[in-house]
């Protein structure tokens, strides 16, 4: 799934992401370990794999989008 960084914190590496259905989903540094993401900025377009559905669903991983 894609979505856009609504809010990201460098010191914690947590923040949001707004899904392309706009729903909001929050992440933590948790969901950025083992992936090559150092740091994130607002607007910054990425793919998430998620969990759960529903009030549910949670962020797994979140990763950048690669154009080949």
């Amino acid at each position: 799934m894609q979505a856009t960084v609504s809010r990201y914190d460098e010191a914690s590496r947590s923040g949001a992401v707004l899904t392309d259905t706009g729903v909001e989903l929050p992440f933590s540094a948790d969901e950025l370990a083992g992936t090559p993401v150092r740091f994130l900025r607002v607007g910054q377009r990425v793919r998430i794999e998620t969990s759960g559905s529903g009030h549910g669903i949670a962020i797994t991983a979140v990763h950048f989008i690669t154009l080949h």
